[in-house]
């Protein structure tokens, strides 16, 4: 299918979305944290009428390594391909050490998705090729779908890169079951990818770090509709920043369910 009309499709299969409001309020929470950075939310609770929500329109389009927020898409290109069956599929610990402990033990998909095990996306990589790769990627329309590198890991080392604003479209379609890929695959990353959930809600979602700047992406599943996001943030104090990602999220979350109060 020409990758035009694929577009169209996927256009016409998504809510239709006005103009994002700039959130000249939420540059507090970012003040708070002392982090620079952007959040695009999307609130598809009111049905056919959603309303997207940005701080910093101009870095909100501008293109970043996803790091491991890209864990999400190459799951499913790693099930499709056969490199992994089905989230039982255990993965061997060859031994080598870590800087995170946790990944020093064997694996399987949730718990690599989970921690964020690099060894195992690279063993998918390998194992699916750059060519493959990057079919995958123009399928997917993700980012600039380009899996090209010239040493380390693509999604983090490599030319792949996309907006916070395509991060939202590409959960979107997630949500659905729209990306070209089984249903029962989609299903079960978006099984993979859940954070916490009670009576009320799932939260889903995926961090991502490339050192110089962070990720955290996914959406909340309220009874009423889900609310997308895709928070980016620079982070010059490494390790140290990383907690704020999902620290400014929340807080900004917050202040939309208090607003529909």
């Amino acid at each position: 299918m020409p990758k035009i009309i694929l577009c169209l499709l996927i256009t016409l299969a998504l809510p239709l979305q006005a103009a994002p409001q700039e959130r000249a309020d939420w540059a507090a929470e970012f003040a708070a944290q002392d982090a620079v950075g952007t959040i695009v939310v999307v609130d598809e609770r009111v049905p056919n009428k959603p309303i997207t929500w940005v701080h910093n329109q101009e870095r909100a389009a501008q293109r970043f390594s996803p790091a491991s927020t890209f864990k999400i898409a190459h799951t499913l290109m790693a099930l499709d391909a056969g490199a992994v069956r089905d989230e039982f599929q255990v993965f061997l610990w060859d031994g080598v050490e870590h800087s995170f402990a946790g990944h020093n033990q064997d694996q399987n998909l949730r718990s690599a998705m989970r921690n964020s095990t690099v060894w195992v996306y690279r063993g998918f990589a390998k194992e699916i090729g750059e060519a493959k790769a990057r079919d995958y990627l123009q399928r997917l329309d993700y980012g600039n779908a380009d899996p090209s590198v010239e040493q380390g890991d693509y999604w983090i080392d490599g030319k792949l890169a996309i907006t916070a604003e395509e991060q939202i479209e590409f959960l979107q379609r997630l949500y659905r079951n729209q990306l070209p890929f089984t249903i029962e695959h989609q299903r079960l990353v978006k099984d993979l990818m859940i954070v916490e959930a009670d009576r009320n809600y799932i939260l889903r979602a995926k961090t991502g770090w490339e050192g110089r700047y962070g990720w955290w992406v996914g959406w909340v599943e309220w009874p009423s509709g889900p609310v997308f996001f895709a928070l980016n943030i620079d982070t010059p104090n490494r390790l140290s920043d990383l907690p704020k990602r999902e620290g400014i999220t929340r807080a900004i979350l917050a202040t939309i369910d208090s607003e529909l109060k």
